[in-house]
């Protein structure tokens, strides 16, 4: 009798234990913990998002909740989880962002994230459906820099985002016909609207070594290496040093 009613004590704790913690959390402040996982690559962190926002009653009628959460499931699937758990990952960031946008078609960020795990899906898929898929993508991303507001420092970042997405797509894809002058265009454009992340110098680089302006891109990779951090992608630029290193050292 002692130890049941120790049992029901100790879970009632737990269950107060975990409102406590967890049940006055907000949408900013769980947004704000997205950033900082993302920022360190901190899977505990991610993870407790994802577990957090999944616990809240009514969360998938939550336009800002879910936006949050398929976020949380695309940055996972990037840098967090293992080979085998990325597809499904990439599976629920579409399945959240479309949901999101069914209750707030207006949400350039959801937007974003439906367009962005598309792109990483079809890497799962066969010739066939991921060229389906690629209009899907095409819908999103375009609609995502329709959206955002550059003058919200989230929705910008985000734009950005969006832009070198498309930036990408029309140097990377061969269907329609790679179009490096629009992927050059786009990527600028990124340049223009966030100067202080150097990633972009990045993807410039790849641009110019599939143009053969081997000058440009050495020139774009040294910026990379040489710039500073976009404060809440710290962990994504160290990747990116390293990328541009090695770029460099093949250069010589």
């Amino acid at each position: 009798m002692k130890g049941s009613r120790l049992f029901f004590v100790t879970s009632l704790f737990i269950v107060f234990l975990f409102i406590s913690v967890f049940g006055n959390v907000t949408s900013e402040e769980l947004n704000r913990m997205f950033y900082e996982a993302r920022r360190d690559y901190d899977v505990e962190k991610i993870l407790k998002v994802i577990k957090t926002i999944e616990g809240i009653p009514s969360y998938d009628k939550d336009a800002r909740l879910l936006t949050i959460l398929a976020d949380a499931y695309m940055e996972y699937g990037v840098w967090g989880a293992s080979d085998k758990e990325k597809e499904k990952l990439f599976e629920n960031a579409r399945k959240y962002a479309e949901m999101a946008l069914k209750l707030d078609p207006k949400n350039g960020r959801a937007s974003y994230v439906a367009g962005s795990a598309i792109g990483r899906l079809a890497k799962y898929k066969g010739i066939v459906q991921s060229l389906f898929m690629l209009g899907d993508f095409d819908k999103y991303i375009d609609n995502a820099i329709k959206l955002l507001n550059e003058n919200d420092e989230e929705q910008r970042l985000y734009k950005t985002f969006a832009l070198i997405a498309f930036g990408m797509r029309y140097r990377d894809v061969p269907w329609p016909l790679y179009n490096y002058k629009k992927s050059e265009e786009l990527l600028n454009a990124a340049l223009k609207l966030t100067p202080n992340y150097p990633n972009i110098y990045l993807e410039l680089g790849y641009l110019y070594l599939k143009t053969g302006e081997k000058a440009k891109a050495k020139e774009m990779f040294e910026k990379v290496v040489s710039g500073k951090a976009y404060p809440w992608l710290i962990k994504t630029h160290e990747d990116a040093v390293k990328s541009a290193q090695e770029e460099l050292k093949n250069l010589k």
